[in-house]
């Protein structure tokens, strides 16, 4: 890295913690997350740079102290030479690890939309599945999960659920879930023991605070009306259910989960404002293929980012080409492997761009 940019960094850092020591940062609470989170991001980059050119220095030391050496000191100071050479390695590597894009959204909690899509009601107990499993990997990482809304259907599937979930790393690793599911199996409706494909889709919203997007009430249109069941039977003798539209966008959320319609309407301003900011994010970017509708595609069972494939208890990610023969433990909430993997291939890809810069 040349001393012009570390000096960039080293600048930025100390107006950070300037701007950070100023009370009146506090009375704009956007602004003050914003520099908090650019303070965290600082702080470890200009620790890791510290670090580098620690080790720089003590290897020019080394290397002049092996160039006056004596054949008899040599041999200890080449050792001593290459231990420093190997520690600057790993630093490098975990400064350019640092100066890789973060993403806006890491930190926040994220709202899960689970859809059947293909393949009738198959396809919405699979979503169940997706919804269930998703929960227990909530509950193996400490994630905090809340549903939002359900729509369950006649074999007790769902046609769509809405999870939110709360984890550190939960943005991280849920982001990597969007987009078209496909299953192979038996279906429980399969009278003559065939496998059927089906498909679900998962799309994942960063939650949006209130003070990010701002809801004009005129651009709203909300209708009330009785909770449904499945089948359609009704479940509630008020009209607790509530179904908001964004006039401006078209977007349409319903909530029904809750015997308070004011309950319902606020689940449904939480996940309108996701969706708008999610929006906004895409023609900031300019990433049209980071939208919702491209998350999801037209949820086929062509369009698949990962297959499940319970005769051979095998999960296939396409997207890296991983297969693992452990759906029975996977669908258990064991995703940490898949994750895993898709983490590396993000890094790569990032590293592989800020090389070719």
């Amino acid at each position: 890295m040349s001393e012009d940019r570390y000096e960039r960094f080293e600048h930025e850092y100390a107006r950070v913690l300037e701007e950070l020591a100023d009370p009146a940062i506090f009375q704009d609470q956007r602004r003050a997350r914003e520099v908090a989170r650019r303070h965290k991001e600082l702080e470890a980059i200009v620790g890791a740079l510290r670090r580098v050119q620690a080790l720089e220095g003590d290897r020019d030391a080394a290397r002049e102290l092996y160039r006056g050496a004596s054949p008899a000191e040599r041999e200890e100071l080449k050792a001593e030479l290459d231990e420093i050479d190997a520690a600057l390695a790993r630093a490098r590597e975990a400064l350019e690890l640092l100066l890789l894009p973060s993403d806006p959204n890491d930190g926040r909690a994220v709202i899960l939309e689970i859809r059947g899509a293909e393949g009738g009601e198959e396809a919405n107990l699979f979503a169940k599945d997706l919804a269930d499993m998703y929960e227990r990997w909530a509950d193996r990482r400490s994630w905090k999960v809340e549903v939002l809304s359900r729509s369950v259907s006649d074999l007790g599937g769902y046609d769509d659920v809405t999870l939110l979930v709360r984890g550190d790393d939960a943005w991280k690793r849920l982001k990597h879930e969007a987009g078209p599911h496909r299953v192979q199996r038996v279906p429980v409706t399969e009278t003559q023991g065939r496998v059927h494909t089906s498909s679900a889709t998962v799309t994942a919203l960063p939650e949006a605070d209130e003070i990010e997007v701002s809801i004009d009430p005129s651009d709203l249109r909300i209708d009330v009306y009785r909770s449904t069941g499945p089948g359609g039977q009704s479940v509630n003798t008020t009209d607790s259910a509530v179904r908001i539209t964004h006039l401006p966008t078209g977007i349409v959320v319903a909530m029904q989960d809750e015997k308070s319609q004011i309950q319902n309407r606020a689940k449904a301003l939480q996940v309108l404002r996701a969706r708008l900011l999610k929006l906004e994010q895409d023609k900031r970017q300019a990433e049209l293929t980071a939208t919702r509708k491209a998350q999801i595609r037209s949820g086929g069972r062509s369009e698949k980012i990962r297959t499940y494939n319970f005769k051979e208890n095998r999960v296939t990610d396409h997207r890296i080409g991983l297969t693992l023969y452990r759906l029975d433990q996977i669908l258990q909430g064991d995703l940490d492997e898949l994750s895993d993997a898709l983490l590396v291939h993000e890094r790569e890809e990032q590293l592989a761009a800020l090389r070719d810069a």
